[in-house]
C-alpha cells in the first residue's frame, strides 16, 4: 500500500462528503485506503456517508477522543507506506497527493510534506509554512513584530514569510490540515503525542521530526481549507484548549529555560488567553445591547453552470430567500469561470460552482487567480440540493 489518508471528523458531514470526493478524483492511479475516524457526531455522520463511500474504513468512536488520538488509532490500523492527515473541511486538487508522493520519493530524507493552502477567496493560508514556535518566535508573533514585518528572517519566522509561494521550500512546521508523512519517520519519532487534545500536536510531531535528522518540506500543490468548520472558534472552550497547547508545547521542550525567560513566557501567554476571553465576552454584550453594529450587505450568490443547473439552483435559492444572480456555463464554455464576470457589491460575494459543470481542481485553479477579498467560493451539488460555502450549509 503507497498510501493511507486518515481524516478525523466530527459534526462536519457535508464538509467531509466534499473532501472525499476530491480525494477520489485525487486517489485515481495511487494505490491507497482512507481511513475516517468519527469522533462522536451527532450529525449521523458515518451511515450518511458509508453508503455513499464504500470503499473508506469509517471507525465510528463512541466518544471524542480529540485530534491526536483519533489520529493515532487510524494510524496504527493503516497500511501505508506514506500516512497523510487530513482535515475534513479541505477541498485537494487533483495533482496535490501525487506530486508530494514524487517529492517525498525523491527526497529520502524527507519526513514529511506540506501544501499551498488556499483560503475561500483564494489567498494563500499563512499557516501553509511555519517556523518552531521557539520562545522569541513566538514572542515576535505575539507582540506583532511577525504582522509587521512579514518576510524578515528574524521577525516574520512564524510564518516563514521570505520564502517563495511557488517552489518547494524546507520549512520548519507542518500544517496537521494536510501533512504528508514517511511511515520511517513515524517508526522512529513516534506517533502524535495525545497530551494535546487538540492544537499543537503538529507543532510538537514536526518540532520531533527535526531533531531526529528528519526535514520537513513545502510543496506548492493546491489545497482548499475553509478553516476551522468542525471548531467553534468563538467559544471559551476554543481559547482554554488552544493556550493550554501552547503551555504544553513550551513545558516539554523549554521547560529548562532559566525562570528569567520562562515565567515571562507563561505569563504572555496567560494574558494573551484571557485577552481573547475578554474580546469575546465584548462581544457578546455589544451584541445583545445592539451597540457598535455595523450593518453588513447581505451575501449574493453567483451561481455557475449548465442551464440545467442554473435552473435548479433559482429554483433552490427562490425557496430560501437567496440574493442570487447567475450565469450559464461550464468548464469548456467558460473555463475562466467568475473571473470574467465579476459583480459590483459591497459585501460578499459567494461565486457558487456545480458541481457537475466544474470540477474542484478546476475551482481551486479559477480561484487561485481571483483578486477580490469578499468573493469567496461556493459549491452546489444539485443531485442533493446542497449549497456549502465558508461557515454555512443551506440545504
Amino acid at each position: 500500500m503507497k498510501l493511507s489518508v486518515i481524516i478525523v471528523s466530527y459534526n462536519v458531514r457535508y464538509y467531509l462528503e466534499q473532501c472525499l470526493r476530491s480525494l477520489q478524483e485525487a486517489l485515481r492511479g495511487i494505490e491507497s485506503e482512507i481511513l475516517v475516524v468519527d469522533n462522536q457526531s451527532d450529525d449521523d455522520s458515518v451511515p450518511y456517508l458509508s453508503t455513499r463511500f464504500p470503499d473508506a474504513v469509517f471507525i465510528q468512536s463512541p466518544h471524542n477522543l480529540g485530534f491526536a488520538k483519533a489520529n493515532n488509532l487510524a494510524i496504527r490500523q493503516s497500511s501505508g507506506e506514506y500516512v497523510l492527515l487530513l482535515n475534513p473541511d479541505t477541498i485537494v486538487s487533483q495533482s496535490a497527493l501525487k506530486e508530494c508522493l514524487d517529492f517525498m520519493e525523491e527526497h529520502s530524507g524527507v519526513g514529511g510534506t506540506g501544501v499551498r493552502m488556499m483560503k475561500t477567496n483564494g489567498a494563500d493560508a499563512l499557516e501553509s509554512r511555519r517556523g518552531i514556535p521557539t520562545p522569541m518566535v513566538a514572542f515576535y508573533k505575539m507582540c506583532g513584530l511577525c504582522a509587521r514585518y512579514p518576510k524578515s528572517r528574524r521577525f516574520g519566522k512564524y510564518y516563514m514569510g521570505y520564502l517563495p509561494w511557488d517552489k518547494p521550500a524546507e520549512i520548519e512546521v507542518i500544517s496537521g490540515a494536510y501533512c504528508m508523512l514517511r511511515r520511517a519517520a513515524l517508526d522512529q519519532v513516534g506517533l502524535l503525542d495525545e497530551t494535546f487534545f487538540m492544537y499543537g500536536e503538529d507543532v510538537d510531531l514536526s518540532f520531533r521530526l527535526r531533531k531526529a535528522n528528519w526535514q520537513n518540506w513545502y510543496v506548492p500543490s493546491r489545497i482548499l481549507h475553509y478553516k476551522g468548520e468542525s471548531t467553534q472558534k468563538t467559544s471559551y472552550r476554543y481559547v482554554h484548549i488552544f493556550y493550554r497547547a501552547m503551555l504544553i508545547f513550551f513545558r516539554k521542550h523549554y521547560s529548562g529555560m532559566s525562570l528569567l525567560l520562562s515565567v515571562p513566557i507563561k505569563m504572555a501567554i496567560f494574558l494573551k488567553a484571557i485577552s481573547a476571553l475578554l474580546s469575546m465576552e465584548l462581544e457578546k454584550i455589544k451584541t445583545s445591547l445592539g451597540l457598535w453594529t455595523s450593518q453588513q450587505a447581505d451575501p449574493v450568490y453567483l451561481m455557475i453552470g449548465d442551464e440545467a443547473a442554473v435552473a435548479d439552483f433559482q429554483r433552490f435559492a427562490m425557496a430560501k430567500g437567496l440574493q442570487v444572480r447567475c450565469i450559464v456555463g461550464d468548464c469548456h464554455s467558460l473555463p475562466s469561470g467568475h473571473l470574467d464576470r465579476m459583480i459590483d457589491h459591497d459585501g460578499i460575494v459567494h461565486s457558487v460552482y456545480d458541481t457537475m459543470s466544474y470540477s474542484y481542481t478546476q475551482m481551486l485553479e479559477i480561484f487561485a487567480k481571483n483578486d477580490r477579498s469578499n468573493v469567496k467560493l461556493g459549491t452546489y451539488d444539485r443531485r442533493q440540493h446542497i449549497l456549502i460555502t465558508e461557515g454555512e450549509v443551506i440545504r
